[in-house]
């Protein structure tokens, strides 16, 4: 089985041809294809290919299937017997990828 990490959005992924995920926006088009070059380690059927800090000439193609916003998250504070309270609220901006190929 073939697969890699990739990093994007300052986090690592692992990914295997076929793979969706979410991860941070991306700024391209719904239905155009993407280029990761941050892998940081291909497993090519047994053969280990670890980067310094990324593997050379290495590559991750994906197409963009859609842009999206995350889950709603809540913040809320508060200082006791001072009267302060305070609710913040979060989405977070993502795009969803699907792999398509692996380059090593």
């Amino acid at each position: 089985m073939t697969y890699s990490i990739i990093e994007t959005g300052s986090k690592q992924y692992r990914v295997a041809a076929g793979d969706k995920l979410e991860i941070e926006r991306l700024e391209v088009e719904a239905g155009k294809p993407v280029t990761f070059d941050r892998v940081l380690l291909v497993n090519n059927d047994g053969k280990l290919a670890v980067g310094t800090p990324t593997v050379t000439g290495a590559t991750v193609v994906a197409d963009v299937v859609e842009h999206k916003r995350g889950e709603h998250k809540l913040t809320f504070k508060m200082k006791r017997r001072k009267g302060y309270h305070k609710t913040i609220g979060h989405r977070q901006e993502l795009t969803v990828v699907k792999i398509t190929a692996i380059n090593a």
